[in-house]
This record gives C-alpha cells, sequence and structure tokens, in this order.
C-alpha cells in the first residue's frame, strides 16, 4: 500500500527505512523524501512509527530516560552572586 503518493513510497519503504534506524517522520523524509512534498502522509509515517516501524524507538526511549542528566535550581542568593560578578543587574 502506497504512503506518500507524491513520491510513490510504500509502508513496507517506510518500515525498511525504520529498521534501517530512521525513527522519525523527519528521517524517514530525509531516506525517501515521503513527507516533503504535500504532507498528507506525514500522520500515516507517524502511525507506522508509532505501531513497531521503528524497533530501535523503544531501546531510544530507555536509553534516553537513562541518560537524561539530573539538575537542580540554584538558590536565588546564588544567581544574584553570579550575575553581580558577571556585571550583570539581577532583576
Amino acid at each position: 500500500m502506497y504512503v506518500c503518493s507524491c513520491f510513490g513510497i510504500t509502508e513496507k519503504q517506510v518500515r525498511e527505512h525504520a529498521e534501517a534506524g530512521a525513527c522519525t517522520p523527519r528521517q524517514i523524509a530525509s531516506a525517501s523524501k515521503a513527507g516533503t512534498d504535500c504532507g498528507s502522509c506525514v500522520r500515516s509515517i507517524q502511525s507506522i512509527l508509532g505501531r513497531g516501524g521503528c524497533p530501535r524507538r523503544e531501546l531510544l526511549g530507555t536509553a534516553a530516560a537513562d541518560a537524561m542528566p539530573t539538575t537542580t535550581v540554584a538558590e536565588p542568593a546564588v544567581v544574584r552572586a553570579v550575575a553581580t560578578s558577571a556585571g550583570l543587574e539581577a532583576a
């Protein structure tokens, strides 16, 4: 079945690109041009990727969550001290 009629890209081709590592509609577009003309197929591509078209998606999701740095919010006094030492006025 054709997903992108503008460039003649099939669902099978989208899945093949996903298996090769393209896990977003933008990456599919870079690999095949699908979604770059009229754009009506972008939601179909998202749907294919969302229902198992991208085997790396699950791995990326857990790896990204594990790699997220823990951040803290600086105390206002610290922010003012840094701004003052940098020659900036704190608001």
